[in-house]
């Protein structure tokens, strides 16, 4: 089955552009103009990853990440206008996977595309369970748990967590998570990692601002203890 891409542009021109580029990957592209239109249209499409830009009239690609993330774990990537740390940090917060910048260029949208399928294919459906202090991590599920309550955690969010546990008190450095978290070997944003795990903390910590499992380390990255 081809794979499915919804890219929710209100350009015409950008959109035509960007499904004849996927379109050349052999990516069947749906397209939508608006983040309205594109949420009635996500329910019976469900396509394989979602291409959204921040800047849409009406519900902007802010709101339209959040309403996915509400009743879905798809890869998401959101377009920017300009490489500004507000819009990316503010996109990845509210649930998006990763982001490009416009002009989009072809082959790196490609890459990003490539790179999510991959992760979402590869899922290890063999590492055995964990528990890491109130943690408990069940890998071929999907689940984690935080002291017997189960903690809804995107993809992007479990893979993290599930690296940083196999490598229990290690630190990783974001060039590293990069790598295999997100599948990326030549280019990445290290605000991908940070924004990730801030996220993640606020989900399995007690008290985000003073972690206690998802710890950094100055100057080198991140490590997970009990």
């Amino acid at each position: 089955m081809s794979i499915r891409i919804l890219t929710i542009e209100d350009d015409q021109r950008i959109r035509t552009a960007v499904r004849f580029a996927l379109e050349d990957e052999g990516w069947s592209v749906l397209e939508a103009e608006t983040g309205e239109h594109a949420l009635e249209y996500f329910n019976s499409t469900v396509p394989d990853v979602v291409l959204v830009d921040i800047g849409l009239p009406g519900m902007d690609g802010f709101e339209v990440c959040r309403s996915l993330r509400r009743s879905s774990d798809v890869p998401i990537i959101m377009v920017t206008a300009r490489d500004d740390t507000h819009d990316v940090v503010a996109g990845l917060e509210a649930g998006a996977d990763d982001y490009v910048t416009k002009p989009i260029a072809p082959k790196e949208l490609s890459a990003r595309i490539r790179a999510l399928l991959r992760r979402v294919r590869s899922e290890d459906t063999t590492a055995a369970p964990r528990s890491i202090g109130d943690l408990d991590i069940i890998p071929d599920e999907g689940i984690v748990r935080k002291s017997d309550n189960e903690i809804h955690l995107t993809k992007t969010e479990f893979h993290l967590l599930c690296e940083l546990s196999d490598h229990l008190g290690k630190v990783l450095s974001r060039e590293h998570l990069l790598e295999q978290v997100w599948g990326y070997d030549y280019f990445g944003d290290g605000r991908l990692v940070d924004v990730h795990v801030r996220r993640l903390r606020t989900k399995i910590e007690t008290d985000p601002a003073h972690p206690r499992h998802v710890v950094t380390v100055r100057g080198m990255g991140y490590k997970l203890q009990a």
